[in-house]
């Protein structure tokens, strides 16, 4: 059952026919990490985290990025391995064999597709918050949320994503100088939002600190972890870096600290602005972040008069400016969030599709997933697909919702790549590791006890779903992919070039 691998070799001589430049340095390397990580998670689940732990959502940034360090070493030894299309998925297929490969490929499914859900739910939500303050055009609650926090569907959400599939579709993608400018401008409204809330903090907004204790903080922890995703992006370019044994780890190590210490910065000046208690019912019962009780509760709070919380509010950072009396600032902050998500958004749609696309080309999904556009060059069947599920998902459920879910794929992903590592260090010590995870034999459990603590943390409905998903996963590879499965049939070509996939991506 979990003898189908498919060869090492075989994976990396595609690689060899295309060599990598090496070019990068560690201060490139800690700046792509910046850039990736930067944006999704703290522009829309600040209040998220805050609603499950209070002020002490600030330890929760720390354990989230701990965790990634961990996996992130793990990973950066894998990529420099095997610098090919597919990540994790192909990681584990080369190491793992094809069930647990076939199970990370389905799980990155929820990672990316869901992922890019969460995002594009987060910039409606930026979005109409701008459209009332600049144009003073109001959008229906009907169409503008998901059904738990008061709507019928969140149709911005729905919109965006339609056009980001499209832009995929049609092969337009985003430039290096587009992308830089991007992250400048994510980086600019946190610096202004630091320069205006610091200086105003208040001890007594900090206490208590833990009002839900380390159950809160941890479940916290779980749905900021979403924050850190895309850090991976300097482990994929282990290849291209000069020196990686030195520069990878000062690269991804340097550019997670720089992240948390940005996100604690963050955290803080939100909290000791206007305070971060969790919302609770007239009766003290603690409520669920994107639940509808919470909405409600929300919503009577402001009847009387009183100041939005900021666990109530679906754009925590332009609340607080907002309250502080800066209303052009926070109109600045959400129109950098509503010009600089829409990128991660297709990023994490690329994702999807790069993944899916070298899974069909193994003959684990439909061959017509694969297939090329004629005009566009680019796999427009499992980009139209992938599409699909991500518009249904950001149309229907909450941004909190849609981020634990992602977190859950992204954890088994992790984990997985973890425990290959270690594998491989048994099975084939000798081969060339360009980078080596340090202390390898602490650092690999420690990324998998840190994965599982995580996903244990998520809320019930996310444990629940996961292993429902993983169940289904299993019934389709069983009953359609393991059949197909070019390894199990001996179909192990080596492809000559890889020109018509699209551009590769991280987890």
């Amino acid at each position: 059952m979990f003898g189908r691998v498919k060869s090492l070799d075989a994976i990396l001589a595609t690689a060899a026919k295309r060599p990598l430049h090496r070019s990068l340095g560690a201060f490139q390397l800690t700046m792509l990490g910046i850039g990736a990580v930067i944006g999704t998670g703290i522009f829309v689940l600040t209040a998220e985290a805050a609603q499950k732990a209070g002020p002490g959502m600030m330890v929760s940034f720390i354990i989230a990025g701990a965790v990634c360090a961990a996996a992130g070493l793990c990973y950066a030894e894998l990529s420099s391995m095997v610098p090919v299309a597919g990540s994790a998925y192909t990681y584990t297929y080369a190491v793992l064999g094809e069930v647990l490969a076939w199970m990370v490929g389905w799980a990155l499914v929820l990672e990316y597709a869901l992922g890019a859900s969460a995002v594009a739910v987060g910039w409606s939500h930026h979005f109409v918050g701008l459209l009332h303050d600049f144009a003073h055009i109001d959008i229906p609650q009907a169409i503008a949320n998901a059904p738990n926090d008061g709507g019928i569907i969140n149709l911005p959400a729905v919109a965006i994503t339609i056009l980001i599939t499209w832009l995929l579709v049609i092969g337009t993608t985003e430039s290096a100088r587009v992308n830089a400018v991007l992250v400048m401008v994510k980086l600019a409204a946190l610096a202004l939002f630091l320069v205006l809330a610091l200086p105003v903090m208040q001890a007594d907004k900090f206490t208590p600190f833990m009002p839900t204790g380390m159950p809160g903080v941890a479940g916290a922890a779980a749905s900021i972890f979403f924050a850190y995703v895309g850090f991976d992006a300097v482990s994929t370019a282990a290849e291209e870096t000069i020196n990686p044994q030195r520069n990878v780890p000062i690269g991804l190590i340097g550019s997670l600290a720089i992240c948390t210490v940005i996100y604690m910065l963050v955290a803080a000046g939100a909290v000791g602005a206007i305070g971060a208690q969790p919302v609770t019912s007239a009766a003290g019962v603690l409520l669920d972040p994107g639940s509808a009780e919470l909405t409600a509760r929300c919503a009577q709070i402001t009847s009387g008069g009183a100041a939005l919380p900021m666990t109530c509010s679906h754009e925590a950072l332009v609340t607080v400016m907002q309250q502080l009396g800066h209303l052009q600032a926070g109109n600045l902050l959400a129109l950098a969030a509503t010009i600089a998500l829409p990128s991660v958004i297709l990023m994490m749609m690329y994702g999807q599709t790069r993944v899916a696309f070298v899974m069909a080309r193994d003959g684990l999904f439909p061959e017509n997933f694969a297939k090329v556009h004629p005009r566009f060059k680019t796999p427009y069947v499992i980009t139209i697909v992938t599409g699909i599920v991500a518009l249904i998902f950001a149309g229907f459920l909450p941004v909190g919702k849609l981020a634990d879910l992602s977190n859950a794929g992204t954890l088994f992903a992790f984990a997985c790549v973890a425990i290959a590592v270690m594998v491989l260090r048994r099975k084939d010590p000798s081969r060339v590791r360009s980078f080596r995870t340090p202390l390898v034999w602490a650092i690999g459990p420690m990324a998998i006890a840190g994965c599982l603590y995580l996903f244990f943390s998520l809320p019930t409905f996310t444990k629940t779903f996961f292993p429902v998903w993983a169940a289904i996963g299993l019934v389709i590879y069983f009953s359609y992919s393991r059949g197909r499965s070019h390894v199990g049939r001996g179909l192990v070509e080596v492809h000559e070039a890889d020109d018509d996939a699209p551009p590769a991506q991280g987890t």
